[in-house]
This record gives structure tokens, sequence and C-alpha cells, in this order.
């Protein structure tokens, strides 16, 4: 449903935000396989690797990452979403077309 002044609801343009961290003890691109697979509706084994498309992203911006004052970000496509990664952890999920 479209707000009265024109903005989409974020259902309607299937974006979604999520923290990546939820679960400390998960490495970011095991959360981000955990989310996407929820968001399509299939299994984790489903999807494939991330760490074909940014597992050494992911690594370096969460692992050694930059200082803060950089707010650093990481953005990638994988399994039909256009993924943005934000250094503080946070993660954009938004749908995209399937010919991709």
């Amino acid at each position: 449903m479209s707000h009265s002044d024109g903005d989409v609801s974020e259902s309607e343009s299937d974006v979604h935000h999520r923290d990546i961290f939820q679960d400390e003890t998960a490495e970011p691109t095991t959360e981000l396989v955990t989310i996407v697979a929820e968001l399509k509706g299939v299994e984790q084994t489903d999807l494939k690797p991330l760490h074909n498309w940014a597992d050494h992203l992911t690594e370096h911006l969460y692992s050694s990452p930059p200082p803060a004052e950089s707010q650093a970000v990481v953005e990638f496509s994988y399994e039909g979403y256009r993924i943005t990664l934000y250094q503080d952890g946070q993660a954009v999920l938004m749908g995209r077309s399937t010919s991709e």
C-alpha cells in the first residue's frame, strides 16, 4: 500500500532491513545466507554459496574494519537481491528482478 505522500512502503518495494549480528557466534556470510533463505522461503542449501560473491568483502568489513568515521559500505548482488552491508552490521536487501 502506498502512503498518501507517494512514498512506497518497504513491503511493496521489497526492501528488507536486518542486523547481521543477531547471532554473535555466526559468521556474517552465514547470517546473510540465512536471511536470504528466509526471505525466499527456501533452505540455505538451495542457495548458491555466498563465498563466490562476497565472502572476502564481508570478512574485511567486519573482521578488520576501517575506522568508524569512514562509514564503510559494501554492496553486491546475490540470489535476486541487491545487498548493502554497513560497517555497523546493518544490512539492506532489496529484491531485484530474476533476470540478473
